[in-house]
């Protein structure tokens, strides 16, 4: 398999452009712009896009839009009614997109020591600048490494309980087709973590993640491949919900800690 998503020297090369927003996203993703820009004002450092929409493989009606706004300040509970209003009305009003999703973080975080591996990681390669500065300028440039594979996704450990609880408390159809989305977008993406340095290249399409995964673990590829077909059309099916954290995940997470270690504990 084609080793792609690095330079000829072997660092992360960022995905994702403007110029590869599929045309049926152009107005949602410019609506965004003028929206985030209105909304948080000078509250606002930079704002990205990430996922599907910026690398160019988004489906109409079917994939969602993910934003990254980094703010001066850390945010408050003002700062996530705002996201949530915006959010929602971006949905409302481009029914191309399939829900739309706002991460907020404040820059002294996004610059941290602490989140050079993990937040600056994902900004600096995953994310595509659509407002103001560009904090990439001021963080390292990235390998496939050890290193990374921990800070990014050795936590599933720790999520799991929490994982629990929620499929327990599920009782609805559009409950349990969230959360298949959720957590099949995780084991896929953690799947694909362990053994990305030894596969030795990137990539963010969760059928290719899967496949690449099936390649070093054959037992458990078929569960994987399962599960990155669930990311893309989610079920109302408690049963997989109850593979994923009683089997699967417990499964992931105890081989990802022996081969990579835990996250390291992040303040709060």
């Amino acid at each position: 398999m084609e080793h792609r998503g690095l330079d000829a020297y072997g660092y992360f090369e960022r995905e994702g452009s403007l110029g590869r927003v599929p045309g049926e996203f152009k107005a949602v993703v410019a609506a965004a712009r003028t929206r985030t820009a209105e909304a948080y004002g000078r509250r606002l450092h930079s704002a990205y896009l990430y996922g599907s929409v910026p690398r160019g493989t988004a489906r109409p009606g079917r994939s969602d839009l993910d934003l990254l706004l980094v703010l001066h300040h850390e945010p408050c509970d003002e700062d996530r009614d705002t996201a949530e209003v915006l959010a929602r009305g971006l949905d409302e009003d481009f029914p191309e997109v399939d829900g739309v999703g706002i991460l907020l973080q404040d820059k002294v975080a996004v610059l941290s020591e602490a989140e050079r591996f993990d937040l600056g990681w994902f900004l600096a390669c995953l994310c595509t600048p659509l407002l103001g500065a560009d904090l990439a300028e001021h963080l390292p440039r990235y390998r496939p490494d050890s290193l990374l594979a921990r800070e990014t996704n050795g936590d599933l450990a720790e999520l799991l309980p929490r994982w629990r609880t929620r499929v327990r408390e599920a009782a609805t159809p559009e409950e349990y087709r969230a959360l298949s989305r959720i957590f099949s977008r995780r084991l896929v993406r953690t799947a694909f973590m362990l053994v990305m340095p030894q596969w030795g290249g990137w990539t963010s399409d969760l059928g290719e993640s899967a496949e690449i995964f099936g390649m070093y673990y054959p037992q458990r590829a078929a569960q994987v491949a399962a599960a990155a077909a669930v990311a893309l059309d989610p079920v109302a099916d408690p049963a997989v919900l109850r593979g994923y954290v009683e089997d699967l995940g417990p499964w992931l997470a105890d081989e990802y800690t022996a081969r990579h270690g835990t996250k390291t504990p992040r303040r709060g």
